[in-house]
């Protein structure tokens, strides 16, 4: 009986919290930096507060729902892995926002509770009593899983940090766990590299031939202009962004602390960051839009997971503004949350522009939506970063189609 009081005061908690962070959303305005952050800071709470808390309290596994696409594979299997699958990617973009420090009152106060949750929720994750315990050995798709768990915590070696020592251990050996898949010919190479690169940063016990063979295979299916194919055939989608850039950098970030084999390679990752943060900015139209291209369209903002992992970084190219950057993802923010079922009871539905269940493909559950939390890594900049405090700017589309003066694009080529 107790139990049963505890989860359905969880659920009453949760849907309070939901909806008042729906009411702070319609309040604010966007026209200021100041405002865009409150956005953005509403819009990740609203997105990542279900996950996280039900996570802290045991009872994610209770309060999901049990959804996949209507083209679903394996319906059993999906829902099996759909737990893992949410967390890591909520994580691999709230990350940078839990190791930042200050802010105002609000933030900080708002932080520290996501920190509690977040440090709650690993050792429940973990722990093989626990409800909400998450096996990474059960598919394939662990191997995706656990490689943004990964992403997530080499973004903010704070949680690392913040874990028991127990905790540690088991995570390690999770991870590892995953090396039983092998990963598809594909960008899938990168996810084991990740978790490679997260035991060479936390454990300083890796397999560097999964590195070694994810970029030099990488680097042949590089096809020129900041663009590689994701596998033996190019398909136009935004795979370089969901996946490839962003984990060529992280893997650029931690291998280069490791050895220096890779640094010319290194050089011209870099170079092709630059080039393809470009053409995404240049993607987004006047009103927020962008093409609904190739497959994975329900993961909405993560379209644009490597343009925000850029500016996180502090790597735009000098043709990007920062303040520019901010004001284009503030606007795919708006248009890919406007909808009135962008949400169903307080979690994010498979569609593009709410609930679009026709765009879900095979692979895709509850959890598979949530890869849009990778478009709030720019929360990771304090307030007072020019991304945050420059004043709003038009980007390449709105300079274009109101006739004002744009820079002319150019292939790196």
């Amino acid at each position: 009986m107790r139990m049963r009081i505890a989860v359905l005061t969880g659920f009453i908690g949760l849907i309070c919290t939901v909806s008042f962070a729906q009411k702070k959303v319609v309040k604010v305005s966007g026209n200021t930096s100041n405002s865009d952050r409150t956005f953005w800071l509403a819009e990740m709470d609203k997105m990542a507060r279900p996950v996280i808390r039900s996570l802290a309290h045991d009872s994610l596994r209770i309060a999901m729902p049990q959804v996949t696409s209507k083209n679903v594979d394996n319906r059993e299997h999906r829902i099996q892995v759909q737990y893992l699958e949410v967390f890591g990617r909520v994580l691999s973009g709230i990350a940078p926002w839990l190791q930042l420090e200050g802010g105002s009152s609000n933030e900080q106060a708002l932080r520290n509770q996501y920190r509690i949750w977040v440090t709650q929720g690993f050792e429940n994750a973990l722990d093989s009593n626990a409800r909400d315990f998450m096996r990474f050995d059960i598919g394939g798709q662990q191997l995706v899983d656990a490689s943004f768990l990964a992403l997530g915590v080499i973004r903010a070696p704070w949680i690392w940090e913040s874990l028991s020592d127990d905790s540690k251990v088991k995570l390690v050996k999770s991870i590892r766990s995953t090396r039983r898949f092998l990963p598809v010919y594909s960008n899938w190479l990168l996810f084991s590299a990740v978790n490679e690169a997260f035991l060479a940063k936390y454990a300083d016990s890796w397999d560097n031939m999964r590195v070694d063979y994810a970029l030099r295979q990488f680097e042949q299916w590089y096809v020129g202009d900041g663009i590689y194919k994701d596998g033996e055939h190019f398909a136009f989608d935004y795979y370089n962004s969901y996946v490839i850039h962003p984990y060529l950098s992280a893997l650029v970030d931690v291998v280069s602390t490791k050895t220096s084999t890779y640094n010319r390679m290194f050089d011209d990752v870099k170079k092709r960051n630059k080039r393809y943060a470009e053409i995404l900015e240049r993607l987004i139209h006047v009103d927020g839009t962008y093409p609904a291209s190739g497959r994975s369209v329900i993961y909405r903002g993560a379209a644009f997971h490597h343009l925000a992992d850029m500016a996180f970084k502090d790597r735009l190219p000098e043709r990007l503004p920062p303040a520019q950057v901010r004001s284009a993802l503030t606007a795919v923010l708006r248009k890919t949350t406007e909808s009135g079922s962008t949400y169903r009871n307080g979690w994010l539905t498979i569609g593009l522009y709410g609930a679009q269940e026709s765009l879900g493909d095979f692979y895709n559950n509850q959890g598979s939506p949530y890869l849009a939390a990778t478009l709030f890594l720019p929360l990771g900049l304090s307030e007072s970063h020019t991304f945050w405090s420059d004043p709003a700017q038009p980007w390449t589309s709105q300079k274009i189609w109101t006739g004002a003066q744009a820079e002319k694009d150019y292939s790196t080529h």
